[in-house]
Formats: structure tokens, sequence, C-alpha cells
């Protein structure tokens, strides 16, 4: 990987959230050229200069939906991760204007000034919540991804290659429920449950930029790359870190919130029957058939009729001794 990304030039659009301060430590490393930080937030970029102190880091104050800001901010870039996005679910729903202009005008921003600046491959960052979406940031994340996969149709492995990586739950992450549950146990609090049957999938931190990196090596025009990742209940995840932090906090069933779904799904049935199994991820490949239905008029898929959705309650569901060892590898718990 440090051939691919040495002496390249590389912008993180959501630069210092979660993913894209990982990130940037990572191509540190991997002796990037030069990388750049995107974001509309001064303050982050102030704590993040603060604290990484490198002359290879160059910060832009910026927002996704303009789009000149953006193609000031690519001329000379080889490669773009765009992670800017309206994550949380609930104010999503509330403000779904705000979600569209963000997470689909955004992304057509981006993807245009990646082309116009001749990157040679941007890697757009999705959600299971884009599959069988049933809340704003659900929809407007599976419209931007169509809108990545309507223009790689129109382009070539020699023009900008846009590919997608879809994540279920990353467990390091600011909008993830682990940090919400510690904060909660810490503070002697309830532990707030949606729903004792709810399952979610679990990923790292560094996994998730483990399946930006390899979209980014072996991706081709409108594939979208997801990680084999585990899943688990949240009531289990409640009592698990409670055993964790020897905590006498309860757990309290509050009901499901604006937007929420009792199972997510990363892969649909749909895109099964057209995945491709690489060991550890599946790919799916573009779906280039055209607008001309006569063909399935007398000809379907029969495949769909076997094939079942990759979701968080059919996947590989942790035990509680599974989703210990898991959280404490990847945590660290205070």
């Amino acid at each position: 990987m440090t051939k691919f990304f040495s002496n390249k030039n590389v912008l993180i659009t959501g630069g210092t959230g979660s993913f894209g301060t990982a990130v940037l430590r990572k191509l540190l490393k991997l002796k990037a050229k030069n990388i750049v930080i995107f974001s509309r937030d001064e303050k982050k970029q102030e704590d993040l200069r603060l604290e990484v102190e490198n002359s290879r880091v160059r910060y832009v104050l910026g927002d996704v939906r303009n789009f000149n800001d953006l193609k000031n901010a690519m001329l000379r870039m080889d490669y773009v991760f765009h992670a800017a996005a309206l994550k949380q679910v609930p104010t999503c729903d509330f403000n779904p204007r705000e979600a569209y202009l963000t997470n689909v005008k955004g992304t057509a921003n981006v993807i245009d000034a990646a082309i116009d600046c001749k990157v040679k491959k941007l890697v757009f960052l999705s959600t299971d919540k884009a599959v069988y979406p049933i809340n704003a940031m659900g929809i407007s994340k599976a419209l931007a991804e169509k809108i990545v996969q309507a223009k790689s149709r129109e382009l070539t492995n020699k023009d900008t290659i846009l590919c997608i990586t879809r994540y279920g739950n990353v467990m390091s992450s600011r909008a993830s429920v682990i940090p919400r549950f510690v904060e909660q146990i810490q503070n002697n609090k309830d532990i707030s449950v949606t729903d004792q049957r709810m399952t979610r999938f679990l990923m790292s931190l560094s996994e998730s930029i483990d399946l930006v990196f390899h979209g980014f090596k072996s991706g081709k025009q409108g594939d979208i790359f997801i990680q084999k990742s585990p899943s688990c209940n949240i009531y289990q995840l409640a009592k698990v870190l409670k055993k964790i932090f020897k905590s006498r906090s309860k757990i309290k069933i509050i009901g499901t919130r604006h937007g929420e779904k009792l199972h997510e799904t990363l892969v649909s049935r749909e895109e099964m029957a057209r995945a491709i199994n690489e060991k550890k991820y599946y790919r799916i490949k573009i779906d280039n058939r055209d607008l001309n239905y006569d063909f399935f008029e007398i000809k379907g898929n029969k495949k769909l009729n076997l094939i079942e959705d990759y979701n968080s309650n059919n996947a590989n569901l942790l035990t509680d001794k599974s989703l210990e060892k898991l959280l404490k590898k990847f945590h660290k718990f205070k």
C-alpha cells in the first residue's frame, strides 16, 4: 500500500471526523506527498492541526455544497476520500433538506470537481442505511450511491474511477452507539436501549480504513465494496459493556427512535444476486444494463427467488464472549 500512496496528493472531505483523522495518520505513514483536509469546521481543523503538526498536511475550510470550494481544493490531487456527510439519523429526519444538500448535492459536487480536476480515483463512503432506506439519512446516502454509479457509467477506467465502500456501525466513530453507552455507564446513568431485538453490524475504525484502501487499490468503475462484518444484539452490547465496566447501571428500554430499523442490511437481495465473494469482502459490480426494458418482458432473474439479503440478523452474530473480546481489542476503555 505504501507504493500506492507514496508521493501522491490526497484530499479527504470531512477530514476532521473520526474516519478522516485516522486516514490522515495512515497516509502520513504511507508517505503521501500532500494531504488536504477539507471540512467546514474551523475549530476541529485547528485542533487537528495542533495535534498532527506536519508540513505535508494542508487545511482547507470549505463546504461540499459549494462546487468552487471543492474544485479549488482538488487541483493537482491524485486521490479523493469522500467522507463528508450528515450522519445522525434523527437529525436528518428532522432536517431532510440539509441531509439532501450535504449528502446528495454535496456528493454530486465532489464527483464533478474530481472529474474536472482529473483526479485518478475517488472512493465514496456509504452506509448500510442506504440499503432499503427508511430514513432521510439512508435515503440521501442511497441517492448519493446512485449518483456515483450513474456517473461511473459515463466514464471508462482511463477516466476518474468512482467506487463506493459501504459500512455498518464503525465502533470508534463519534456517531456510534458504543461511546454513548460508555458515557452513560461512566456517569452512572441508565443505559438507553431502543429495542431488545435490535441488531447492528460492527467493524473497527482500522477495518473501515482497510476497506477504503482495498477500494482504492482494486476498485473499477462503479464497484461497491462491503466487508463481511460480524453483528451483535444491542441489548447484548449493553450487557457486555456493563460487565467490562463492572457497572450497576440499569438497562432501560426506551423504544425505537425516529428512522431506526430493527436490523440493518449491508447487501440487498438484488445485489447479492450479482455480488462477487472476495474472501473478506463482497464486491458488487455496477449494473450496466440500459433503459431497454423489452428484454425483461420475456426473461427475468429467477435467482432472486433463492437469495436472501445480507443483514445484521443473518450475519455472524457474536457471542457475549466474542463480543467482549472484540470490544476490548478495539476500544481503550478508561
